[in-house]
């Protein structure tokens, strides 16, 4: 796979949906984007028009709390939604060597991975005791993030 330009991402590039109001979540954006190995993945905002549309597609999303990871699915129009622990999961597969070695946790029943997401995401504004999140859109990536 060969790495895209910021301003030349694929159309079916998996899009990371975030808590924009979150500094845990700001930190893991910049996490994602310092370490990724090809420069593809999009990034929006859950409060944004993007998650907006994506909620009206999956309803049942609105009530969960959490990163969602989106990408197409196949030769369809088909998408695969990705929450909680399976979406960290796949966060790590992007990253790469070594921390897609954490897809080792798949061998963790979901319910089990869930719980402990769960835990951290309810504690997720006072963990790091991190400031409001700050403009994470840097000039070089500003084309991967979406309303």
């Amino acid at each position: 796979m060969s790495s895209a330009s910021s301003e030349h991402h694929s159309p079916e590039a998996a899009v990371l949906y975030y808590d924009g109001s979150c500094g845990f979540c700001d930190a893991t954006v910049k996490f994602v984007l310092k370490h990724e190995r090809v420069n593809e993945l999009r990034f929006a905002p859950l409060n944004g028009a993007s998650a907006v549309a994506l909620l009206r597609r999956y309803p049942r999303l609105a009530t969960i709390d959490s990163v969602i990871w989106v990408e197409a699915a196949g030769n369809d129009s088909s998408e695969r939604v990705l929450v909680r622990s399976d979406a960290v999961l796949r966060i790590a597969r992007y990253l790469g060597l070594p921390r897609s070695l954490l897809v080792l946790g798949r061998i963790v029943p979901r319910a089990l991975r869930d719980r402990l997401y769960d835990l951290i995401a309810r504690h997720r504004k006072r963990v790091l005791r991190m400031p409001a999140a700050c403009d994470i859109r840097l000039p070089a990536v500003r084309a991967r993030f979406l309303d």
